[in-house]
């Protein structure tokens, strides 16, 4: 019998449209799963179902999701983190076939300079040493930050040091211009909510955050920023997320915010930051749960 399944053209072209018509067909889908995105159970015969595609270097793991939750997509997966939890959400699923492995295109390179994929990383993220021997590397802190009255999922991304632009041998901090050049706006009010940023998204996965994504210069979506091992989020902050289906991301330069041990002093090191113009930020879809 015939599921109620969305496969975008992005996850048609990565399967291929053989495979894409068979699992129309009801062939290698499931007839009940487990949303990736909600965890709820969702019933591809009775409710419209997203497929979701997450693919590594080599490897790719097909789950699904209620359309309403997530769209269908490729999500961008680091391979060990693939091996770990994308194949946890596809065994949690009951389905056999979600396990079978397929080779993704190569992805194209990112279109604007893409920082290093780990908080402990060495490499750059803009490719050059913020001083000599030393190179800057991102942080990442997840925290409940209120507009008003309500309580957002937020990222807050600050580098260890000054990031310049490929070729920028002066040191100077380009951070936050080169944020802005791929389309984050200057916060001046905390308590307003920015305006989403298309092609960028947050992956978290299994109760983690994976990953910030942006788009790819061959459409699609590439790592921006990848965590060696999947970060933790509270449940409080997954919640926000998957309620409003997004996550806020704010970026501050090197030493402007540090990290915070309790979101009371995140939000007011944020504001501080704020009356200085020292912070850009943008609302980034939710990938996955």
């Amino acid at each position: 019998m015939p599921r109620m399944l969305d496969v975008s053209d992005e996850v048609r072209s990565e399967i291929g449209d053989d495979e894409a018509d068979r699992l129309l067909g009801g062939a290698h889908a499931p007839d009940s799963y487990e949303c990736t995105s909600c965890r709820t159970p969702g019933d591809a015969l009775q409710e419209p179902t997203s497929t979701v595609l997450f693919v590594g270097d080599e490897t790719a793991v097909l789950a699904f999701a209620h359309a309403r939750c997530i769209p269908s997509q490729v999500v961008p997966v680091a391979e060990e983190q693939l091996a770990g939890a994308v194949r946890s959400i596809s065994q949690s699923q009951g389905d056999p076939s979600a396990d079978s492995a397929v080779r993704p295109q190569p992805s194209a390179p990112a279109a604007v300079p893409a920082p290093a994929p780990a908080p402990d990383a060495t490499a750059d993220p803009a490719g050059r040493p913020g001083a000599p021997g030393q190179a800057a590397i991102l942080g990442i802190t997840c925290g409940l930050v209120l507009h008003g009255d309500s309580g957002h999922a937020s990222l807050v991304v600050e580098p260890t040091g000054p990031v310049g632009r490929p070729g920028n041998t002066t040191g100077e901090d380009e951070f936050l211009d080169l944020l802005q050049d791929a389309g984050f706006q200057p916060v001046a009010d905390l308590d307003k909510t920015p305006d989403q940023l298309p092609g960028w998204s947050v992956l978290v996965a299994m109760g983690k955050l994976h990953a910030i994504l942006q788009p790819a210069a061959a459409g699609g979506s590439t790592g921006w920023w990848q965590a060696h091992q999947p970060l933790q989020v509270t449940d409080a902050w997954r919640f926000a997320a998957s309620q409003l289906g997004e996550v806020t991301m704010y970026a501050v330069p090197a030493g402007m915010v540090g990290r915070q041990p309790r979101e009371d002093l995140l939000r007011q090191a944020l504001e501080r930051a704020v009356s200085l113009g020292q912070v850009v930020a943008a609302s980034l879809p939710l990938a996955g749960t």
